[in-house]
Parts: structure tokens; C-alpha cells; sequence
């Protein structure tokens, strides 16, 4: 069985891009997911063989704007042959990050209250 790797090389203007070596001679048949619904298939284009002798595609396609919504979502990359999982990328948005944001700052502000006065009660002290 032939393994393949899939590296995420960036998100720009709403378009994934990723580097995909494999072992294997023939163009990689990929499809994109999302909440376990195939939304798409990434395109693939041939890139240089690697130092090693393996081949390699640049692999894209753009987030399915339609499925963006408050929350966290998933999109996920797999080989349809095996159906194995190669690549996610995750997209946070709306309250639910706000909300996470907010309580971060919470914490801290309470922490550095305890700092502050720990840092009174010490100087006092002396």
C-alpha cells in the first residue's frame, strides 16, 4: 500500500494549499468533507518529484463559503481509495470565540489581581 502525506502549506484568500507526496505513480483522487458530507474535490496539479524520488501534487480548493457558520468547523481532506484522513483544517468563528476570548481575559485580570496583592502584602512586610 502506497503512503501518501499531505503538508498544509497555507490559507490565503479563502484558498487551502498543501503539498502531497506519495509513493504512488498516478495523480492522487481526493475529496473534501465537511460535517461528514463531501463537498468538493481539491485540485490537484503536479509538482517536482521530491530528493527521495517521491511524487508530488500541489493540492488546493477553496472554503465552501456556504458552510461557514458561528462555531467550529472542520474541513477535512481524504484519499478516496483508502478513505483515509490526510489533511483538516479547522475555522473558528462567531460568539463561541468571543465567549472563549472573554473568559481568557477573565482569568488573567483575576491572576493579576492575586499578583498585585501578594506584591502589596510583601512590600508592606518589609
Amino acid at each position: 500500500m502506497a503512503e501518501m502525506t499531505l503538508t498544509r502549506m497555507r490559507l490565503a484568500e479563502g484558498i487551502w494549499e498543501g503539498l502531497l507526496s506519495s509513493s504512488r505513480e498516478a495523480p492522487p483522487s481526493l475529496l473534501l468533507r465537511h460535517l461528514d458530507e463531501v463537498v468538493g474535490t481539491p485540485e490537484t496539479e503536479a509538482a517536482d518529484a521530491s530528493p527521495e524520488g517521491e511524487q508530488r501534487w500541489f493540492v488546493r480548493f477553496r472554503i465552501p463559503v456556504e458552510r461557514l457558520a458561528d462555531g467550529v468547523q472542520t474541513f477535512v481532506i481524504e484519499d478516496t481509495g483508502t478513505g483515509t484522513a490526510l489533511a483538516e483544517e479547522t475555522i473558528i468563528a462567531g460568539d463561541v470565540l468571543d465567549e472563549d476570548v472573554r473568559a481568557e481575559v477573565a482569568l488573567l485580570r483575576a491572576e493579576l489581581d492575586m499578583l498585585k496583592r501578594a506584591f502589596r502584602r510583601h512590600c508592606s512586610e518589609t
